[in-house]
């Protein structure tokens, strides 16, 4: 906008964001900061709650029913990310509230972190550096032997934009694709499978690109893990909450699942301790999208959005459209 809200129109950040852009809601949109303790967030919203008409938060963070309704005049969740599964959405459409997310700017690195993951998985690139810098490789000789990458059978499950461009990736590295989807994907090169489990059980490696949320948690469960099988591979870029994480662990220490690549897990940052201990498992720190020109363009398409709701009423990149204002 280049202007400050008006006072009676407030924007409201929740939870942390890129310095860069909580700078600008401060500076350029007098943003409120909602307080993370109990105590300090009660006194603030009796304070400021009647104002507030935007909040800005991330995926990681989301506004849940409880905070919508504290809200009484909230007509949009911009969030900072394409998920949005920490927004509580049916509660955002009832209450006529707009949600929208960042895609397509994100798609391409987020792809690229699951080739990586997934070639760094198979060929276990992290682990052969920790063996060189322990002194292992004069020590002990050669590394070894990993699985190959290219020619592989992979599948994945959500084919949307993200999954559909990891598939290009790897189709050209020879993989033969498959996927789940909650329906076909009309016109895809690539072959339907009804369910995760027979998705599982036709592949090497199988790759998570599903949004998160109450439909897709623990889609990938101990059935699926077992279909999998004792020779596949993990990878998931997409949610924590998409995988039985206690399933997911147990079939890698008991040596269920040759081996996975991780960027998302259920309880974030927290990771399980005994993943630390597996050669055969790459931890990112959810760094799928983490790159100066992603975030910059992440950062962009919120403020669009927020400059859009702030003179419109509507959003750019709705998840949900925001009910007419009166």
């Amino acid at each position: 906008m280049g202007t400050s809200a008006r006072s009676i129109d407030r924007v409201l950040q929740v939870g942390p964001l890129k310095p860069s852009l909580a700078d600008t809601l401060a500076a350029r949109y007098d943003a409120l900061v909602l307080p993370e303790e109990d105590a300090a967030r009660e006194a603030f919203l009796a304070e400021h709650a009647d104002a507030v008409t935007t909040v800005v938060t991330s995926g990681r963070t989301g506004v849940d029913a409880a905070l919508m309704s504290a809200l009484p005049r909230l007509g949009a969740v911009i969030n900072f990310g394409v998920g949005y599964d920490t927004t509580d959405v049916e509660a955002a459409e009832l209450r006529g509230v707009g949600v929208s997310n960042t895609p397509d700017v994100l798609t391409d690195c987020v792809a690229d972190t699951a080739v990586g993951l997934l070639i760094d998985t198979m060929r276990q690139f992290s682990a052969s550096d920790r063996y060189v810098r322990a002194g292992r490789w004069t020590a002990e000789g050669s590394y070894p032997l990993t699985r190959q990458v290219s020619n592989t059978r992979v599948g994945i499950i959500g084919l949307g934009r993200i999954g559909g461009a990891i598939a290009k990736r790897l189709s050209a590295f020879g993989c033969t694709i498959n996927y789940h989807n909650r329906r076909r994907v009309p016109d895809s090169p690539y072959r339907y499978v009804d369910t995760p489990v027979e998705l599982a059980r036709d592949v090497d490696v199988l790759v998570i690109a599903a949004a998160g949320g109450s439909a897709t948690s623990k889609l990938v469960d101990a059935a699926v893990l077992d279909a999998l099988g004792a020779q596949g591979y993990l990878i998931n870029i997409a949610r924590g909450s998409v995988v039985d994480e206690q399933a997911l662990v147990s079939a890698l220490r008991e040596g269920r699942l040759a081996g996975a690549g991780l960027d998302v897990f259920a309880a974030e940052p927290q990771v399980p301790a005994e993943l630390f201990e597996m050669d055969n498992v790459v931890l990112l720190p959810h760094v799928g999208s983490a790159t100066v020109q992603t975030r910059a363009a992440m950062e962009a398409l919120t403020l669009r959005n927020l400059d859009e709701f702030l003179s419109t009423g509507q959003l750019v990149t709705p998840v949900v459209q925001p009910a007419a204002r009166v």
